[in-house]
């Protein structure tokens, strides 16, 4: 069992039972339980460069005798177990005899990411684990490793501008932008090159933007696209993200057409 106080993490959620948790590890006695685990409802924990975070893991928690409480929880990187995430404090809710929905409070500060090793901060970025240690109300007690797996992810923005605006119809109009994430080793965003962003577009008038070609960023993060221009309406960029960084759409660039 990994007991790494204070120091732990977490990002793309997925809900597992701790008996279908890949790799889990438990050790106790009797017969209580944690059967279900949801990080963050079910979405990426994302952490920029300053404005802690805070986000909750939910647990189902089953014992015959009832549930007394939650002794632990910690969450890290399963890369290399390190993470700076602090266990603020867990409630649980009484649903029957037998059961309880605790919901552990979590909370991670960037401005403590440069200090969390000698190794570069940003490779904690990732998948995630999680660990709790529940007891129930005849002392029956289960230390569990890896209840759940998630994402960590790196905030990230993308920027959009098409000119000349306004356009004549049928001549070139360029799009830029540029794509960034942050960088928890010295908390400012970098551009992030060689990654494919989708240019949309969305028709005046229209609800929904249709994407029209790909682009890959340049070594500086940046994006530029030329384009004919058919009609008026609005553009912008759109990320997909990856493992380690999340996904991001621009705001619109609306351009007339003269």
């Amino acid at each position: 069992m990994n007991r790494r106080p204070l120091w732990a993490t977490a990002a793309a959620a997925v809900v597992l039972t701790m008996l279908g948790a890949p790799s889990a590890q438990a050790e106790g006695r009797g017969d209580i339980r944690i059967t279900k685990t949801v990080v963050d409802n079910g979405t990426n924990v994302i952490v920029g460069v300053s404005k802690p975070v805070t986000f909750p893991i939910k647990m189902t928690v089953k014992d015959n005798s009832g549930v007394k409480r939650v002794d632990y929880v910690s969450t890290f990187s399963t890369h290399n177990r390190s993470g700076p995430v602090e266990w603020v404090g867990t409630t649980c809710v009484k649903k029957s005899k037998t059961t309880s929905d605790c919901t552990a409070t979590m909370r991670v500060n960037p401005l403590e990411m440069p200090y969390i090793s000698d190794e570069d901060p940003n490779r904690i970025a990732g998948e995630w684990q999680v660990n709790a240690t529940v007891e129930a109300n005849d002392k029956d007690y289960w230390i569990s490793d890896r209840i759940a797996l998630y994402h960590f992810k790196r905030a990230a923005t993308l920027t959009t501008n098409a000119a000349p605006e306004p356009v004549t119809k049928g001549k070139k109009l360029t799009v830029k932008g540029k794509l960034s994430r942050a960088s928890w080793k010295d908390l400012k965003y970098h551009g992030y090159s060689g990654q494919n962003v989708t240019l949309q577009f969305r028709k005046a008038g229209s609800a929904s933007y249709k994407s029209v070609k790909t682009v890959k960023t340049s070594g500086s993060g940046n994006l530029s696209t030329t384009v004919t221009a058919s009609a008026a309406g609005t553009w912008r960029w759109h990320f997909a993200g990856t493992g380690t960084t999340m996904k991001v759409t621009s705001a619109g660039d609306s351009v007339k057409i003269s």
